[in-house]
């Protein structure tokens, strides 16, 4: 399935595309738990750059109570990404996620330090994490990354690459050009 975002495509056009068991973008809009926790982030992510931390973090508190997907307010998010199902995803402080991304359900972006360093993820533009993928550490994930379910990632993955278990086999879609 293409997962590359178009600069115009809208936000709700986006997961629609991506989701071919949503009915609507009036559905996608009110009942998406990821669409619901998304725009309580953008509201905290507002309030935690002009310094209303607690109140940030409160609102986020309530947004993890109610979808089950736990955002910090300081995480940067590009647009359009999509968390499929949504229960149990974590979003580091100082993850860092590009356009077009999608995460499935149960995906940890988690930190490796107990500094006030960059700490956590960064993923490029249409990366694709699985269900209950977890990336640790300052690692970056090039653009068009693939991660599987349940790998366990501590290393940097290069751009259109293909990453299957926690040893980081990677299998570059560059490397199967004519191939057979």
């Amino acid at each position: 399935m293409e997962n590359k975002t178009s600069k115009n495509e809208g936000y709700l056009a986006s997961i629609q595309r991506r989701d071919p068991a949503s009915r609507s973008k009036w559905s996608i809009f009110w009942l998406y738990p990821s669409v619901i926790a998304l725009r309580w982030y953008h509201l905290s992510h507002f309030l935690w750059g002009i310094h209303f931390k607690f109140l940030a973090e409160m609102i986020m508190h309530h947004a993890r109570k109610t979808t089950g997907i736990e955002i910090h307010p300081a995480a940067k998010i590009g647009r359009n990404l999509f968390i499929d199902h949504g229960s149990g995803v974590v979003i580091g402080e100082t993850a860092e996620i590009g356009d077009g991304c999608t995460l499935y359900h149960g995906v940890t972006l988690g930190g490796t330090s107990d500094q006030k360093v960059k700490r956590h993820p960064t993923l490029g533009n249409n990366v694709m994490v699985g269900a209950g993928a977890i990336l640790l550490g300052p690692i970056v994930i090039g653009d068009n990354a693939r991660i599987a379910a349940n790998a366990v990632v501590r290393k940097d993955v290069p751009a259109d690459a293909i990453v299957f278990d926690e040893d980081v086999h990677v299998f570059s879609k560059k490397d199967q050009k004519g191939a057979h």
